[in-house]
């Protein structure tokens, strides 16, 4: 329990604000005055309110606007709108009080912040994509906005402990889907690790703690080797009479699990768990020399893998990232990563679009970040009403990279990678796009959906007779192409809606079911319709007939779900759950607990499918997510990504659940092995699974070749306690290298 001293917490306040002073550094006595003047009227503000730890609320700004200062390299404005940034939402001042403070420039960032405030709080999916896309659109006024909501996010993570479980998981499941990569695209390298590193705390904590304690335990060797290694660099730049700084950095946990993860090996066997960077200080003008000069220092003591050089200095990233990457080989044997810098390229390394800003104007750049935002912006004149595809469309442009290529006439396009012909056509016009049927590419005829390179020429090719069609969705990756796809789809649907409105209502009353709007959506959402156009437009050419009505008719006897078919029906009865079965698959919610608040008070109505994305198992920290009120509910792991989306699109409706283990029921799971050919390996594998641990092998095949054994086993276990000890058995088999649980079936 928070106890309430007010002379300690006014005293901590005032300690706090101090240090926000000390990373912001004002250049002027005005900026101070600024700034005191915002912090004086934030606490003024929030002076009776506090935090879920039972803090003071004022806490939170000012670790804001210290974060925007020092973490991220804002100036005055951004510091001003920061310590106001929760003030008009929730007080009781109002925007024009803070125009009047302030003036019109800190009055519209608040006003962006104070519109997406709200985001994600308990709102229907629809919403939670609109109030993001919210954000988004504010980059059409000040990207300011999104650099202070990033860091409000981040210290929000920082102080995550005092909030519930499942607030806990929400909150990390949308930091991890969307927050972390608009952090990266921004450049804003050290906050994206710091968002992933929280949010895998939150989600996977028992995985997040272990990586931690192996770095800890790790630290002193690994100090050791550094110190040796990095010893003749240092000498010789010092000789060379470079100004510089080296280090030695730590990958993320986030970064080690997910190549643990990936490459499906221990933390033990991940060689680059750390990097050295060495940071020039050096003219602009001789950066890119000075560098290559620092990389000759290097390969004149350590031999470098030239399959893993990246040269980001002439090509930097699209998010602004500069640098020059090599990967040399010690002398112990060990991989090493190598990062060469100059001091601007680091500044905008970790602090991005802010440190980019900065040096725009002097040195005339003009980078991938500003086509980037420049492509964001246009994303919001695009037609398409559906929030939730929006965020899809646009999540897409977070880690892409770019390819350049150019018209007949040889004018330089920039697009995302893996743009085909189509992309480029709408990127010209969108008229262009509705009639393209082809292109030439360097001269040589290729189709809509061939996948350009850097460098090509294309030369599109129309016809007047040629209309958009559904499977260009599936050639394209631009916003721009499928927006305007979308919505020559749309033109032509709505020709056709009428029709198949009136053959869906015949359908509807030869089954005796109500043709009302309730019945209308809850059918769509069972054929995975994503609009009613669509629905309406598959029963004009009936791809929607007697078949699927009769499906949803019992399908919803099933369920469990009230009735809604504006007829009575018989339930049909609660089948039992045999403790022999082997597999649980759309059996009544019995295993699991913690579900009253989806159900209405009535979870032992509701059926659950353990979703073959991730096939959890008990042990795993899970959570449930109805899509549809016609669907089960779907169990993921929390790390599943397909969960991790779910969560933050379909906020309000997941809970954080756990297993009973009431009853003894086994689930379907599947193993890797790797290792060494040897005779009677296969007997040793079936007698540790059949014989001593008494499981059931649903499939087994082991392939050798060269001397190498690779086997994936599908079985059915009881819990992950279980699966660990299996894994840990098999590992002590003579020749085998590697077992690792699959996420996938």
């Amino acid at each position: 329990m928070y106890q309430v001293d007010l002379e300690a917490e006014k005293s901590e306040i005032l300690k706090r604000y101090r240090g926000l002073l000390r990373v912001y550094k004002p250049k002027k006595p005005e900026d101070k005055k600024l700034v005191r003047k915002a912090f004086n009227m934030a606490v003024e503000a929030h002076k009776d309110m506090r935090r879920k730890s039972g803090e003071p609320y004022i806490y939170h700004p000012i670790s804001v606007a210290t974060i925007a200062a020092g973490e991220i390299g804002l100036g005055t404005t951004s510091i001003v709108c920061a310590l106001l940034h929760d003030v008009v939402e929730d007080t009781e001042f109002t925007l024009e009080d803070i125009r009047g403070l302030f003036g019109d420039k800190v009055a519209s960032i608040i006003d962006g912040l104070t519109k997406i405030k709200g985001i994600f709080d308990q709102q229907p999916a629809s919403m939670q994509a609109e109030n993001f896309k919210k954000i988004l659109i504010t980059l059409s006024d000040d990207v300011r906005v999104i650099l202070i909501k990033l860091a409000d996010r981040l210290h929000n993570m920082r102080t995550l402990d005092a909030l519930s479980p499942e607030k806990q998981l929400k909150i990390a499941s949308e930091t991890i889907y969307l927050y972390a990569p608009l952090a990266h695209r921004l450049g804003l390298h050290s906050i994206k690790s710091e968002l992933q590193d929280l949010a895998l705390k939150y989600m996977e904590p028992e995985i997040y703690s272990t990586i931690s304690r192996k770095l800890k335990e790790s630290a002193k060797g690994r100090a050791r080797f550094i110190n040796k290694f990095i010893y003749p660099i240092k000498r010789t730049l010092a000789l060379q009479g470079i100004n510089f700084t080296i280090s030695a950095r730590e990958k993320s946990i986030y970064s080690i699990w997910e190549k643990m993860r990936h490459k499906e090996i221990p933390f033990e066997e991940i060689y680059d768990i750390f990097a050295i960077r060495i940071i020039i200080d050096t003219p602009v003008e001789s950066e890119k020399s000075d560098c290559w000069k620092v990389y000759s220092i290097i390969t004149d003591y350590y031999r470098p893998n030239m399959d893993r050089l990246r040269d980001w200095i002439s090509i930097p990233k699209a998010n602004g990232y500069e640098a020059l990457h090599t990967t040399v080989m010690s002398h112990t044997g060990q991989w090493v990563e190598i990062q060469i810098r100059s001091k601007r390229m680091d500044e905008i390394a970790e602090k991005g679009y802010a440190a980019h800003w900065k040096y725009k104007d002097t040195m005339k750049l003009n980078s991938q970040l500003d086509n980037w935002l420049d492509r964001i912006r246009e994303m919001f004149e695009s037609p398409d009403e559906d929030a939730l595809a929006f965020i899809d469309d646009v999540k897409g442009y977070f880690f892409l990279d770019e390819i350049s290529v150019f018209t007949p006439h040889g004018e330089l396009r920039t697009l995302p990678a893996n743009s085909t012909v189509l992309d480029f056509a709408y990127a010209i016009h969108s008229e262009i796009g509705d009639s393209c049927i082809g292109a030439k590419v360097d001269k040589k005829l290729v189709p809509l959906n061939y996948i350009l390179k850097n460098g090509e020429q294309i030369e599109i090719i129309t016809s007047k007779k040629q209309t958009p069609k559904e499977e260009w969705l599936k050639y394209v990756v631009t916003t721009r192409a499928k927006s305007n796809i979308k919505l020559g789809l749309k033109k032509e649907k709505k020709k056709h809606s009428r029709a198949g409105k009136e053959k869906l209502e015949k359908l509807f009353t030869q089954f005796d079911i109500e043709f009302s709007h309730e019945n209308i959506k809850k059918f769509q959402s069972t054929n995975q319709f994503r609009t009613l156009l669509d629905l309406y437009y598959a029963a004009a050419y009936d791809r929607i007939g007697p078949k699927e009505v009769k499906f949803f008719v019992a399908a919803n006897e099933k369920t469990g779900w009230l009735s809604f078919l504006g007829k009575s029906h018989k339930k049909s009865p609660v089948p039992e759950i045999d403790p022999q079965e082997t597999v649980v698959e759309g059996s009544e919610i019995s295993g699991v607990e913690g579900l009253e608040k989806l159900a209405g008070g009535h979870a032992e109505r509701l059926k659950y499918e353990i979703m073959p994305c991730c096939n959890p198992i008990p042990g795993d920290e899970i959570i449930g997510v109805i899509v549809s009120e016609i669907q089960p509910l779907q169990i993921h792991r929390t790390r599943c990504p397909k969960a991790i989306e779910q969560m933050s699109r379909f906020g309000n409706r997941f809970v954080k659940i756990k297993w009973d283990n009431k009853e003894n029921i086994s689930f379907l799971t599947g193993i890797k092995i790797s290792g060494l050919d040897k005779v009677g390996m296969i007997n040793e594998i079936s007698r540790i699974i059949s014989s001593e641990m008494n499981l059931n092998i649903k499939s087994f095949h082991l392939e050798a070749q060269n001397g190498i054994t690779n086997g994936e086993i599908k079985l059915f276990i009881q819990d992950t306690h279980a699966l660990n000890h299996l894994l840990s058995d098999l590992k002590k088999i003579e020749g085998i290298k590697s077992v690792v649980r699959q996420d996938k079936n």
